[in-house]
């Protein structure tokens, strides 16, 4: 898929704000879904995307701030061609090596039980992810997610 793809026109958006805890990763989920649900996905379509911001917003938390609090910032857009553009921000530490973090079982949180996977989570439930991050100003992971034409199934 080329980039032009993912360039369509706004049609909606939605922002929310949300103090990095736990708690609010449901409500993280549910939100997001629930305004994609206007473009009518599938329910497999639906549950991609909860999967992909639950590890999207749990990364925040877990990682930008662990030893401290913050706010994790998720901007939604609806683009034309049944595309969502979902972008979950922070303003924590920020990634030092982003190529290395997007590594299958690579984590900076040796010591708990994380797997390492949540990129590559996210990848495979959505079209595209983009990550920019810059050390001590936070990170913004962009994901794309095309939904299927309901006809087309």
């Amino acid at each position: 898929m080329g980039k032009s793809r993912f360039q369509g026109a706004v049609i909606n958006k939605m922002q929310l704000k949300l103090p990095a805890l736990s708690a609010n990763e449901g409500m993280a989920r549910a939100a997001v879904s629930a305004f994609c649900s206007q473009l009518d996905p599938t329910a497999v379509e639906l549950a991609d995307v909860k999967c992909a911001v639950s590890e999207a917003v749990t990364n925040c938390i877990v990682h930008a701030y662990r030893h401290t609090e913050g706010i994790i910032y998720i901007t939604v857009s609806l683009l034309e061609g049944r595309i969502a553009k979902i972008e979950i921000k922070d303003r924590g530490c920020g990634i030092e090596d982003v190529k290395q973090a997007r590594m299958p079982l690579f984590t900076t949180d040796a010591a708990s039980e994380r797997s390492g996977m949540g990129f590559t989570v996210m990848e495979s439930f959505t079209d595209r992810v983009s990550v920019t991050s810059k050390v001590g100003k936070g990170t913004k992971i962009t994901m794309y997610k095309v939904f299927s034409n309901r006809n087309d199934t």
